[in-house]
Formats: C-alpha cells, sequence, structure tokens
C-alpha cells in the first residue's frame, strides 16, 4: 500500500485522471447487461403476461349468459292480465287495470254486434295492452279454439276480430268386456263419463243397464277426438258402436242427421225411453199382487218403482203433453204425460217439479219433468213409474215399445254404404287389424 502511495506521488496529475478515467469506463462495461439479455427478459415478461391474459379469458365470469325469450316477451305488446271474479263486470275488471269509464264505453259499443265480452265466467282471463295509459288492445281467451282481439284504431275507435281455428278430428277405437258394470269397466278401458253417458242414452231404448247388463258382456266404440297442435283438446262424436248383451248384438251408426240407426236404417231411438232415470235401483217391480208395504194390505203395483237420491232428475220417457201436475193422494206430487194419444206415464212421489213444466205444456223424451222425493205414501226417496197402453197398464220392464220411423229409400242410399265402411273398420278393429281410413 505503501509502494502504491508513492508511484501515485511521483505519477503526474493528468495522466492519473485519464487512468482513473479508464479504469471506471471499464469497470461501467463489466458490470452493465448486454442487449441480449434485456431481450430475453422482454421478451419473458411479454410472455408471461400473455399466459395471464389466456388463463382469464378461459375462467368462468361473473355475468349471467343470456336467456332466450318467450314468444309472448317476443311480442310487441305488453299484457296486464286480471282473471274474472264472481260478481265482476266489464267496469270492475277495467278500473282494476287503471282504465277509465270511457274506454269502457268505446269497448263497449266497439264489440255490441259481435257481443264479444258479453258473457264472462269467474275463472276466464282478460289481457290488456296498455301504453301510456292508453288502451291498445284486449284478449280474452275463450277456448283453445277462439280467441277475441280488440284493437284500438287510429280514430281513436275500436275494432274486434275474433279468430277461430279448427282442430284435427282423429278417430279412436275403445272396446272392453264388462266384468263389474259399463261405468267401472269403461272407465279402465279409457272412456270418459261423458262418452259412457252417451253410450247409454245410445243403446237405452233395447238395454237397460241396470237390469240386462251381465258379466262378459261386451262393447265397442269408435268415437272423434279433437286435436290441436298436437295435444288432445276434446272429445268428438261416437261414430260406431257395438254391445253384446246376453247373446244379442246392437250395432248403432251415426248418420248426418246427428242420430243413431242400425245397419238396416232402423233408428236406436224408439218412442219411449226404457228408463226415466239414471243411476237407481228397482226398489220394487211390477207386481198385480203385491203387499203394500205402509198400508198392509194386498194391493196391485202397477208400475215399477227406482230408488235413488232425493233430488234426482227424473226424464220423460218420451215426447209428449203434460195431462196432469200436482198432489194425487197417495202417490204425492206427480206428473202424467200423454203421447202419440194411446200411451200415458205417471211419475210419482216427487219432491219438486221442474219449473218450466205446467199442465198443457210439451215436453220432449229426455227432458227433466221433476225431481225423486217420497212425498206421498213413501217409505223413502223413489220414482213411482206407471206405464199404460189404451189406458191399460203394461209391465214398464218388459213392455215392447214402438220403433221411430225408420229412414227412406232415399236417406237410405247415403246411410247403407256408410253405415257398411264403419262397421267394417269396428271389426277390423276388434280383429285387432284397423283399416287404413280414407
Amino acid at each position: 500500500m505503501t509502494t502504491l502511495n508513492k508511484l501515485f506521488q511521483h505519477f503526474p496529475k493528468p495522466y492519473l485522471v485519464i487512468l482513473l478515467t479508464l479504469l471506471l469506463g471499464m469497470l461501467t462495461i463489466a458490470l452493465w447487461p448486454n442487449s441480449n439479455s434485456i431481450t430475453t427478459l422482454n421478451n419473458d415478461q411479454k410472455n408471461n403476461t400473455n399466459q395471464t391474459l389466456e388463463l382469464s379469458l378461459k375462467l368462468p365470469t361473473s355475468t349471467p349468459q343470456a336467456i332466450t325469450p318467450t314468444k309472448e316477451e317476443t311480442n310487441q305488446d305488453s299484457w296486464t292480465s286480471v282473471k274474472v271474479k264472481s260478481g265482476d263486470s266489464l267496469s270492475t275488471l277495467f278500473q282494476r287495470v287503471g282504465l277509465s269509464a270511457q274506454d269502457v264505453y268505446r269497448v263497449s259499443k266497439a264489440t255490441k254486434k259481435s257481443k264479444a265480452l258479453k258473457t264472462l265466467f269467474p275463472g276466464d282471463q282478460l289481457d290488456f295492452s296498455i301504453t301510456s295509459g292508453q288502451l291498445q288492445k284486449i284478449r280474452h281467451i275463450e277456448s283453445p279454439l277462439k280467441r277475441t282481439i280488440i284493437s284500438r284504431q287510429e280514430d281513436g275507435t275500436y275494432k274486434t276480430h275474433i279468430l277461430v281455428r279448427n282442430p284435427d278430428i282423429e278417430t279412436r277405437f275403445v272396446q272392453s268386456t264388462i266384468n263389474s258394470s259399463l261405468f267401472v269397466d269403461g272407465q279402465r278401458a279409457g272412456l270418459s263419463q261423458k262418452k259412457l253417458m252417451e253410450l247409454a242414452n245410445i243403446f237405452g231404448w233395447d238395454i237397460d243397464f241396470a237390469l240386462d247388463i251381465r258379466k262378459d258382456d261386451q262393447f265397442s266404440v269408435i268415437y272423434e277426438e279433437k286435436v290441436l297442435d298436437d295435444e288432445l283438446i276434446g272429445e268428438g262424436e261416437i261414430l260406431a258402436a257395438q254391445f253384446r248383451n246376453r247373446g244379442q248384438v246392437f250395432n248403432a251408426i251415426r248418420h248426418s242427421d246427428g242420430n243413431y240407426y242400425s245397419p238396416k236404417g232402423y233408428s236406436m231411438r224408439k218412442a219411449f225411453l226404457r228408463s226415466p232415470v239414471d243411476f237407481f235401483r228397482i226398489s220394487s217391480k211390477y207386481n198385480p199382487n203385491r203387499k203394500h208395504p205402509i198400508l198392509k194390505t194386498s194391493r196391485p203395483h202397477r208400475g215399477v218403482d227406482y230408488a235413488a237420491a232425493t233430488g234426482t232428475p227424473i226424464k220423460a220417457s218420451g215426447d209428449g203433453k203434460v195431462i196432469w201436475r200436482g198432489t194425487k193422494g197417495g202417490y204425492g206430487r206427480t206428473v202424467i204425460l200423454q203421447h202419440a194419444g194411446i200411451y200415458t206415464t205417471l211419475y210419482a212421489h216427487m219432491s219438486k217439479y221442474n219449473s218450466k213444466v205446467k199442465k198443457g205444456s210439451r215436453v220432449k223424451q229426455g227432458q227433466t219433468i221433476g225431481y225423486i222425493g217420497s212425498s206421498g205414501l213413501a217409505t223413502g226417496p223413489h220414482l213411482h213409474y206407471e206405464f199404460r197402453s189404451n189406458g191399460v197398464h203394461k209391465n214398464p220392464l218388459k213392455v215392447k215399445f214402438p220403433n221411430v220411423e225408420p229412414l227412406n229409400k232415399e236417406q237410405m242410399l247415403v246411410f247403407k254404404p256408410a253405415a257398411k265402411a264403419i262397421l267394417a273398420q269396428l271389426q277390423s278393429y276388434q280383429l285387432g287389424t284397423p283399416l287404413a281410413s280414407n
């Protein structure tokens, strides 16, 4: 160190400055990173940044995905819906959505001819399209097949459009063997209660469904179904039906007049119903030597007693004229009908009459004339029913009823080929090889 100090003391100062500058420069160059190192570092940093960006794009974000709007949401109209309640009127419904009496007046005026919105039932729905307090449209969907649209016009008035769709008609075949009853086994086979009632009405003139049905009886039916947009929306008419009862075969085919006929053109509808009451049991049959249950004396029972719940409807067994309506001794409240001049039917022990049935009025077969009760001498609620021909009592369960006029020759020209085709279809269904429909 001493030697180095002595050397610097004798070294000229200008040269010493130059030497120190050179030493500092060399030291700086040795410590300074080269350009390749800088480039490599910058590229590494850049690559790390790109990897981070890619990772962030792949991660799920908190932003919800767009939901496809429904058909109603994409509609230009925004609807406000109200349900019709008991006691509602058009005014109360309009008030509920903030509309005025003037709106009610304009809409009522627009619907006066079409009578749209005149009849509303509890549970119905009205849809309102309102913009800035101004009623634009009303929509009333009466059924899947019918809807009414009331739209505001440029002049401020409203116009009514009734839109009606027609369903597709498809045929369905159902058959069953009776083990319990028509109604139990029919429902198990897939028939609705309404269709079973129609089936019973078709064959009701030939078959007493309370007395005549036997185990292993069979029935088959072809009927229409109404389909809209591939959905079942209702049932149509029975086209053909067959009932096998106690060894007898009854066929019924629907004609264009809406009535049912046998293959030979005879109406399934007879002049009289076999039974004037549905859902009953026979508590007492026709018996000329019966002992009266109350008077305890031997007194002929010249009719049939149908036991059923009080209030069960009683139907006129045939077209006729009311010749008696009032209390008749032990019969209690009674109605007597006259048919075709030579037949009369008597209905006794009613709880009340149909208010529309008056003495001298005309009634149609199947029309409700009164309701089951226990007025007069009766041990319980039932209908006492009598049938007379030329004033002579007949057993209602065994009397042979006259037929309605058959189809004439001209009508048979249309009916016969149609009946043959539908019966062939019915038979093919029964065999499990349905024919292709034309």
